[in-house]
């Protein structure tokens, strides 16, 4: 043997071996119960705890076989007790290879079952090493990728929390990286919010994807994820676990949706949440993200489109498990039958020692009749090759979508999938997608509807299309903005119907004089730029433009804090508030920086701020007698350096009566 057969005893590889094989008909017999619990269960949480128990049997049944045959075989050491080597009779035909070893009940080369085991080593290696990389690229994503939100962010956040009864340790992060919202970390989690959705998302969807994310945090998914991980990995061989683990992972994201839908409110608003993000999948598998598991199931139940009955569960899922379970245990049948010699008589077993037949039966040299080696052993081979493709498991759910389509079809009267589908050509769009026509046809995206949109000179793609209608972007409110003197594409529609950019706010915005285009119009509504903030802005004597008015509100400069600066005397520009505020230069800095002889104008204080000229530098080159200093004579010698520790190690080395122009010379040259 090599490798790892070399460190493992034939009393572990061999049980090992056995156990890995028995478990090709368990997990198909698993599978089938699982398949039929599913058309049982109506609710998510029992289609979720049924799936979890499933894969526990799963991973506990290689596990309990693998001890049943180690203590069957007596194998209590290194010796391979169970293994019979045997010879057929001279001029009999055997049916046993020569040098293979027969078990009780079992025919099988014994040179091939550390293979088997190494091959499964093998496997269980290349699996874990993709988790471990999932699990850099998570902790990536933590350590690197995430910022904390902003004040107002966060308090949303703990109000969310609040309400769902949580009371652990959570970190809230905005992430560039993802595309969607999700929730990392097993023990201490952290729910990522990346800006795509912080500003695409209306507040409402914004928060109900948050308590998505909360729902994994409170149902502790991440470690049930990790156990799902840990069994795909261990049996990553049988198909079976693969989709019992991809059905725990939908209904997962069930339950959490009804999370979410209990706390916006509405159903329908969260599936077009849905709907919007969901070009935005970009999250690792080990991360819990709002956008996972897919989409045309999620908003089909959300709208109660789907029957209660479970896709991808039913009849034909139980019959494929079934008939898996059947040809595995009746290929292990076979050749139990063969090493046994049935319907074999005593005469024809050749055995001239009846102890040693009776201990080892020999098949006898003609083949027993209906039992043919060759093609029984080839059987486990087709049948995973079978189960491992979609198949019937998969044609129930693809079946009840269709039948749902062509049941609302008939309720607006039209004559089933196919009108909509000529209605859709004959309104200007082909060539589309079975997931752009499901997406259109659950978000009620009609020929009509294209032709109105088409009548107002849009001509939007079938994506553009359906976030239109996602967002509510009708022919009335094109109309609206268009009188208002806009233009917008379609893009710019979805966003600024998003952002709550109405008529009236536009209106609002053009009675003030203000001359902002779709984009700004966007912006400003995103940062909370109010008809009453323009109003009190241009009170305190500020006239700026609209691009002016975002800056000054997304750096948070308020009618106050202008006030504040007039109170003082200053009359900063537009660009010069916003420059002081994003500098920090408050009223408080403005007055110490006076009671320390300097009166600096809005550049200058911009620029000590800029450069760190504090009030306590100030006084200290005061104090250092380096004579009555400007504005500009401050920030030189703080760009070039000059703190008090170098003016002090001049005086040491003898320099008395040093004016500033001295000691930036000496600072230059490094003589100190």
């Amino acid at each position: 043997m090599t490798n790892f057969s070399v460190w493992l005893s034939p009393g572990v590889m061999h049980p090992l071996a056995w156990a890995l094989l028995h478990f090709l008909w368990q997990g198909f017999a698993l599978g089938a119960l699982f398949a039929a619990g599913l058309t049982i269960c109506r609710s998510a949480s029992a289609r979720y705890a049924l799936g979890v128990a499933t894969l526990v049997l799963m991973v506990a049944a290689p596990a309990v076989t693998f001890l049943a045959i180690r203590h069957g075989s007596g194998a209590t050491d290194g010796a391979d007790t169970s293994i019979v080597r045997v010879e057929a009779p001279r001029g009999a035909v055997s049916l046993i290879p020569p040098g293979a070893a027969v078990v009780p009940g079992r025919v099988v080369s014994a040179d091939l079952l550390p293979w088997l085991v190494e091959a499964w080593l093998v496997g269980v290696i290349f699996f874990s090493l993709r988790t471990a990389g999932g699990v850099l690229l998570v902790e990536r994503l933590r350590l690197s990728e995430a910022e904390p939100v902003g004040t107002r962010r966060r308090e949303v956040c703990l109000d969310l929390q609040r309400r769902l009864g949580l009371d652990r340790a959570i970190r809230y992060c905005e992430c560039r990286r993802l595309e969607a919202p999700a929730v990392i970390g097993w023990f201490r989690p952290v729910v990522l919010l990346p800006v795509t959705a912080l500003t695409g998302l209306s507040e409402q969807q914004l928060e109900a994807v948050i308590a998505h994310e909360l729902a994994h945090v409170r149902r502790f998914d991440s470690l049930v994820n990790l156990f799902q991980v840990a069994a795909e990995t261990l049996l990553f061989y049988h198909p079976a676990v693969w989709w019992v683990s991809r059905r725990v992972r939908a209904e997962r994201e069930n339950c959490c949706d009804d999370v979410a839908v209990s706390v916006c409110g509405d159903a329908g608003e969260y599936a077009r949440t849905l709907v919007a993000m969901e070009e935005w999948r970009s999250a690792p598998s080990l991360a819990m993200a709002a956008n996972r598991s897919p989409l045309r199931n999620r908003v089909a139940r959300l709208l109660g489109a789907a029957s209660g009955r479970a896709p991808g569960g039913g009849l034909g899922a139980v019959l494929l498990c079934l008939a898996g379970a059947l040809l595995v245990g009746s290929t292990f049948l076979g050749v139990a039958r063969a090493s046994l010699g049935s319907g074999a008589t005593p005469k024809d077993s050749g055995a001239s020692d009846p102890d040693s037949a009776s201990a080892s039966p020999v098949p006898s040299a003609q083949p027993t009749p209906g039992v043919r080696p060759t093609p029984t052993t080839a059987r486990p081979q087709v049948l995973i090759a079978r189960a491992s493709t979609p198949g019937p498991a998969q044609e129930p759910q693809a079946k009840g979508k269709d039948d749902a389509a062509a049941t609302g079809e008939e309720q607006e009267g039209s004559s089933g999938k196919e009108s909509f589908i000529d209605g859709l050509k004959a309104a200007g769009l082909e060539n589309l997608t079975v997931d752009q026509l499901v997406a259109m046809k659950i978000q009620g995206v009609t020929p009509e509807y294209v032709r109105q949109v088409h009548e107002l000179g849009l001509r939007p793609s079938a994506d553009e299309l359906i976030a239109m209608r996602v967002q509510g972007v009708t022919a009335e409110y094109v109309r609206d903005i268009r009188a208002q003197g806009l233009n917008p594409t379609a893009e710019q529609l979805v966003a600024m119907k998003t952002q709550g950019v109405t008529p009236e706010y536009v209106r609002g915005i053009k009675g003030l004089g203000l001359r902002a285009d779709a984009d700004e119009l966007v912006g400003m509504q995103v940062q909370g730029v109010t008809l009453e903030y323009i109003r009190d802005m241009r009170a305190a004597g500020l006239n700026p433009t609209a691009e002016q008015f975002l800056a000054m509100k997304t750096q948070g400069a308020t009618p106050e804090y202008v006030r504040g600066l007039h109170d003082l005397g200053l009359r900063p520009e537009a660009d010069e508030l916003v420059g002081m505020r994003v500098q920090g230069v408050t009223p408080d800095y403005i007055r110490q920086i006076r009671a320390a002889g300097l009166n600096p104008t809005a550049e200058q204080l911009v620029a000590l701020r800029v450069q760190g000229v504090t009030p306590d530098y100030v006084r200290v080159l005061q104090g250092a007698g380096l004579g009555k200093l400007r504005v500009d004579d401050y920030l030189a010698a703080k760009v070039q350096g000059i703190t008090p520790e170098f003016i002090e190690k001049a005086r040491k080395h003898g320099f008395q009566n040093l004016d500033l122009d001295k000691l930036m010379a000496l600072k230059r040259a490094g003589v100190l």
